[in-house]
């Protein structure tokens, strides 16, 4: 007698009501016959986007635990990731806009930031305001209606296909570091704006500086209260580290499978001591992978916290370990590279490249979203309850704190 395979119940609602979405979108939009951009939009429309947002801004107003179900059902089905066209803006941008824009705001700006057809950048790091980003001098001066930015960012990734970017600038600079900030909207199209190419030594130049001349901003732009700019920045910070080091890749897969594959291609299986410098890398990988799964179990109750600092620092260094294994492996063909040409292509290099490309980026990864000596930081004081740093500069003007 044949058995025949029952599908599991679902018993929750909600979960039922996520699914038939699903089921109806995959339907009327089939994914092999349909545009990425009207995909993407139907998604969003379907409210399957972010579907812990409102109704009419990407989701349903239900749990965020339906996500992953959503993502699964739909790679199932091939239909195409909105992450991977607009990183930035999808793992920043979107959330900030969310929780501190104005309803108009997310309608003008959270469904072609889904879709892609608009690309956003963050506008954070200063020559002067790296890892110390409260102490950015770039100004935004009140002029009516109308904000006047001037100065400059630095390592802004993707901003030469940006547009539009995340700004925090200076409007007090007698208040104290933290609280003379505001946040904006501002349009990378602008008169004013100048960005200039940062070349890598991987010959990407993914990276960006940007220049601000009496760039004009309206008030409406503004993301927040004035002088709530170090808040909103906060949000963007820990989804910045969040999106960078907490994503949940298959077992095997990402910078190990390809430590793996040079192990396999190029190593001696009876060398036990490489075997076991593998092995060990694996075992990091895992961990750092089952952290993830529990990080986001605890984001879903709210904001992300210090979790995202654990998993961006943990990830950095781990891709380093990792990618310096596979090229080890190789030998000297390790040391070969196709070309240094200079690529604007638009894309963000972590991985996927050659191995070589992919183990000379990762030298970014303890430096962009955070360094790891700052992650360290952020984990001790607020994670460990370690005495803070030493900041002689808290209860000072930002106008009369030493810079370099």
């Amino acid at each position: 007698m044949a058995v025949t395979e029952r599908t599991p119940t679902v018993t929750d609602p909600d979960e039922q009501r996520v699914l038939d979405a699903v089921e109806a979108l995959l339907e009327a939009h089939p994914p092999k016959d349909t545009d990425v951009v009207e995909f993407l939009g139907a998604q969003f429309d379907s409210g399957l986007a972010w579907v812990h947002y409102d109704e009419g801004f990407g989701g349903l107003g239900l749990p965020a635990k339906f996500q992953k179900v959503i993502n699964e059902r739909l790679h199932a089905a091939g239909a195409p990731n909105a992450a991977g066209r607009n990183p930035i803006g999808h793992g920043m941008s979107a959330p900030t806009i969310y929780t501190h824009g104005s309803d108009e705001q997310k309608r003008r700006y959270l469904r072609p930031l889904f879709t892609g057809e608009e690309i956003w950048c963050q506008l954070f790091s200063e020559p002067g305001a790296g890892s110390d980003v409260a102490g950015l001098s770039s100004s935004a001066v009140k002029d009516g209606d109308e904000w006047i930015v001037n100065g400059q960012k630095v390592w802004t990734t993707l901003a030469h296909v940006s547009r539009f970017g995340t700004l925090v600038a200076r409007h007090d600079p007698q208040a104290g570091k933290h609280a003379g900030l505001t946040h904006f909207v501002v349009d990378m199209q602008a008169p004013g704006v100048e960005v200039r190419p940062l070349r890598q030594m991987t010959g990407d130049a993914e990276f960006n500086e940007v220049y601000f001349t009496d760039v004009r901003i309206p008030d409406a732009e503004r993301l927040g209260e004035v002088g709530e700019g170090w808040r909103v920045a906060i949000t963007t910070l820990m989804n910045e580290r969040v999106s960078i080091g907490g994503s949940i890749p298959p077992r095997e897969s990402g910078p190990i499978a390809v430590a793996k594959q040079a192990w396999q291609e190029h190593c001696d299986p009876d060398d036990g001591a490489t075997k076991d410098e593998f092995m060990q890398l694996w075992v990091r990988a895992e961990i750092s992978r089952l952290t993830n799964i529990r990080a986001s179990e605890m984001r879903k109750l709210g904001d992300p916290g210090p979790e995202g600092s654990v998993a961006k620092l943990a990830m950095a260094e781990l891709n380093k370990d990792i990618m310096s294994f596979a090229v080890d492996c190789m030998g000297a063909h390790g040391m070969l590279y196709g070309t240094y040409d200079i690529d604007r292509s638009g894309g963000v290099g972590m991985f996927g490249g050659s191995t070589q490309q992919s183990f000379l980026r990762s030298r970014a990864n303890s430096i962009e979203g955070g360094t790891t000596e700052v992650m360290k930081n952020i984990l001790g004081e607020r994670v460990l309850g370690l005495p803070g740093d030493i900041r002689v500069d808290k209860d000072k003007p930002w106008s009369e704190v030493p810079r370099s």
